[in-house]
């Protein structure tokens, strides 16, 4: 029940739910003593619902430990699926405190060589996506209309992450893509 409902023996009147008033005549030590009561009450149940979802999460969850100096990676959400970045010297301005559940242990192997392009970043700290090419084309059939699509290759991402988009919008936005 909610927290209202249990400390004053009805549902909280709202628009949403208006209750029957009866009449009450708890009053003095009576109603302060019920209300003690049922605050602990209500305590008890928050406190052992909160013991039982830090579980849930426990469970998901591993010790994770770093030293200074270790590499590591940084799991974060663009607008599709899960990405992990590591942070350039270039980007050494941004929020450098992190959950620990989002960072990743880097081993260091040679061959594995970090190249990138600098980025554009806005005040906001958003950037303008630019595509490379035209992967694709078909059009998508819907009862009598037919629209044309585009599979765009965007950089920085990989032939997986390229997304299909209208073929007059990409045409109108980046016409050099279609030069050929």
């Amino acid at each position: 029940m909610a927290p209202y409902e249990a400390l004053y023996g009805r549902k909280c009147r709202s628009p949403v739910h208006l209750d029957d008033v009866g009449e009450r005549k708890k009053l003095g030590p009576e109603i302060v003593q019920n209300t003690s009561e049922v605050i602990i009450k209500i305590k008890e149940r928050m406190k052992a619902a909160q013991i039982r979802y830090k579980s849930y999460a426990d469970n998901r969850r591993k010790d994770l430990e770093f030293s200074t100096r270790d590499m590591v990676f940084l799991k974060v959400a663009p607008m599709k699926g899960v990405m992990r970045l590591a942070l350039p010297p270039a980007l050494s301005g941004m929020h450098n405190v992190f959950h620990v559940s989002m960072l990743h242990k880097y081993v260091h192997d040679p061959s594995h060589v970090v190249s990138f392009e600098p980025l554009q970043i806005n005040m906001d700290l958003t950037y303008e996506e630019l595509p490379l090419r035209i992967v694709d084309q078909k059009e998508k059939e819907l009862c009598t209309k037919k629209t044309p699509l585009v599979k765009v290759l965007w950089r920085n991402h990989s032939v997986e992450k390229a997304t299909r988009e209208c073929e007059d919008k990409i045409c109108k936005k980046y016409l050099h893509l279609f030069d050929s």
